[in-house]
């Protein structure tokens, strides 16, 4: 199904990237509190976990509804398993399911999906179709630049024109090669150097295409120099070391909408973890995309060190979040 691209462009401005082991259902509702038009991924799922463990599909899918439009990462490339995992997430509640092609993992390596797709975009178009013939909400596909040592623009040109021409008109770009084999995830996430022209000459290539640049975004001065050029920035890591990024770019894009002042979201917080202590969840799992939120503040020392005490957060009391708040003074 095509859907309307100024729609798409809307919720594309501001996102924060999938990350494997940060963004799961805790995370994404804290991001939600710091703003409610950031565009929330959740970490990556493989169809074979879903797939294979259809009885427990809560267990992987399940998220707080919230505003935000959260987008469901699917790792895989048979086209029926991606289909019937994405029929799993519109059933869940998500509002967007985007097709992994990105990844540079070893694991996903001898999966021979995410980055590695690249190499095969006849297959990739086969799964964005399969996927849109199923459901009723947007398909996705985020990639890299490139593979390895070719850093030909044709080759990602013709990769993203081989799925433009079965429907897909969203492209989450990596604006770097992958480099499979060689680099852990980490340096994939610094090596080779960032190449945003190739991003821009995409826009010019499908310009009804939305097109949102990924990698090396740090400051409002960037993210403006990025906008002006295509349709969406994506952060990852940057936002997971300071949380309050979300914060300050909403601000800045969105004037209009005042985002929740940070007491009020300490108590969401607060209140939010009493609710799911009760229901058996580890009181770490709730605090640990909140540790980094006072990142660069008077305070933030403590506030890290008390809410990453283990032995506090074994008792499971939810007010440690509140003891917390009041070590920062600075507010």
């Amino acid at each position: 199904m095509l859907v309307n691209s100024e729609i798409q462009k809307k919720c594309r401005k501001f996102s924060v990237a999938p990350m494997l082991g940060v963004t799961d259902r805790h995370c994404l509702f804290f991001y939600s509190l710091l703003s409610p038009n950031v565009n929330l991924y959740s970490e990556m799922i493989v169809t074979s976990a879903l797939v294979n463990n259809v009885g427990s599909l809560h267990k992987y899918l399940y998220f707080n509804h919230i505003k935000n439009h959260v987008v469901l990462q699917l790792g895989g490339n048979n086209p029926l398993d991606l289909a019937r995992s994405a029929s799993f997430g519109e059933f869940f509640g998500y509002k967007e399911i985007n097709i992994n092609c990105g990844c540079p993992s070893d694991r996903v390596l001898k999966g021979s999906f995410g980055a590695s797709l690249m190499n095969r975009p006849l297959l990739v178009a086969d799964c964005f179709k399969a996927i849109q013939d199923t459901v009723s909400i947007p398909v996705s596909v985020k990639h890299r630049l490139g593979l390895n040592e070719n850093f030909s623009y044709a080759f990602l040109r013709d990769f993203v024109g081989t799925i433009y021409d079965v429907g897909c008109r969203v492209f989450i770009v990596h604006a770097r090669n992958a480099i499979l084999g060689k680099l852990n995830p980490k340096n994939n996430r610094n090596i080779p150097p960032l190449n945003y022209e190739y991003v821009y000459q995409l826009k010019q290539d499908f310009p009804d295409a939305v097109i949102v640049l990924n990698g090396g975004i740090l400051t409002l001065e960037v993210v403006n120099s990025v906008l002006e050029k295509v349709d969406g920035i994506m952060i990852g890591r940057a936002v997971m070391n300071n949380p309050l990024i979300i914060s300050n770019i909403s601000s800045a894009l969105w004037p209009d909408n005042i985002p929740y002042k940070l007491d009020k979201i300490i108590h969401i917080m607060t209140e939010y973890a009493e609710r799911e202590v009760s229901n058996g969840v580890p009181l770490w799992s709730i605090v640990r995309p909140m540790l980094n939120m006072f990142k660069g503040f008077k305070g933030a020392k403590t506030w890290r060190n008390i809410l990453s005490d283990q032995s506090k957060l074994k008792k499971n009391n939810p007010e440690i979040i509140i003891s917390a708040w009041k070590n920062m003074s600075v507010f």
